[in-house]
């Protein structure tokens, strides 16, 4: 009776032994996957560091933005940029917004528009 015991103890033992090793292997895993990604938006910020890229997409998109709040004049000129933009070829269009996602990164616009990354 003792010796089925201690039997169904060890096997116990190395259900949890190997449970815990899966673990520790899947959080190694999500370590690696996050650390690789730390290390690209670091080679990135590294990359742009002295690139304007990021300030001319901003004040591009700053210039609707300001004229919105200069009258009928401004708002006419706004919507039509939109108007002219809408009627552009769709290659034109994610072309846009490949460059302002690589601007601000891919994360950036996913956690913008509800991703989960």
């Amino acid at each position: 009776m003792l010796s089925i015991i201690t039997s169904l103890a060890g096997l116990a033992a190395s259900v949890v032994d190997g449970k815990t090793a899966v673990k520790k292997a899947e959080a190694q895993t999500k370590m690696k996957i996050a650390t690789g990604e730390l290390d690209w938006d670091l080679e990135a910020m590294k990359a742009t560091q002295n690139s304007w890229k990021d300030e001319w997409i901003t004040l591009l998109f700053s210039i609707p933005l300001i004229l919105a709040f200069c009258g009928d004049w401004g708002n006419a000129i706004v919507q039509r940029g939109f108007i002219a933009l809408e009627v552009m070829p769709d290659w034109y269009q994610y072309s846009l917004g490949g460059i302002v996602s690589a601007s601000i990164g891919m994360r950036g616009v996913s956690k913008f528009f509800g991703g989960k990354k």
